[in-house]
């Protein structure tokens, strides 16, 4: 039908384009310019009968493509809008997530603080009993050497005593006395046996 309308609009113009050429030829006098308009309707009926014949296949096959880009930009657009719901779902998720990880992030930061604090305060109690045993100890070692000082400087003393009040006639008597004792005791000892 959309044919049929087409190609007598198509008549009806090129009648109505020759009705006044050829008024105007009459008026110049060219009698060549109805062959040229034969020759012009021809040629286009020509062209229309393969523009009829090549046109519609073509608009067709190009509607069918058009509808089919459509329908997968359609199908496209509804699997975008699936994947959109899916990220807002996802986010939304991972503002929970998030929020989970910071509790469970500071609860565990708390509890290694407390394992820090008594592991700390254990250590001052170590090198507390530690640093008391040290100084017992430094204590015992200090008073040995200050009993041991003492006593040496007791032995110099006497001894400078001793040197100040020994005459050589003193010594000579002790010397003897001394070897005297000696004497007694080896006959003590000889005639025990």
């Amino acid at each position: 039908m959309k044919r049929l309308a087409l190609s007598v609009f198509l008549l009806m113009s090129c009648g109505g384009v020759l009705l006044a050429q050829e008024a105007a030829a009459q008026e110049s006098g060219d009698s060549m310019i109805v062959w040229k308009w034969a020759n012009f309707i021809i040629l286009a009926a020509g062209l229309g009968y393969l523009m009829a014949k090549t046109l519609p296949p073509f608009l067709e096959s190009r509607t069918t493509g058009i509808q089919k880009g459509i329908a997968e930009a359609q199908q496209l657009k509804r699997e975008a809008e699936k994947r959109f719901a899916e990220m807002e779902a996802r986010l939304g998720a991972l503002g929970a997530e998030i929020d989970n990880f910071r509790k469970q992030s500071q609860a565990e930061m708390e509890q290694e603080g407390r394992r820090i604090r008594e592991e700390t305060t254990q250590q001052i109690k170590k090198l507390q009993i530690q640093g008391e045993q040290e100084i017992e100890s430094a204590g015992k070692t200090a008073r040995r050497d200050l009993s041991a000082y003492a006593a040496d400087l007791a032995l110099q003393l006497a001894e400078q005593r001793v040197r100040a009040h020994l005459s050589p006639d003193l010594v000579a008597g002790l010397a003897d006395g001394f070897i005297d004792d000696l004497k007694q005791q080896k006959l003590q000892q000889g005639s025990q046996n």
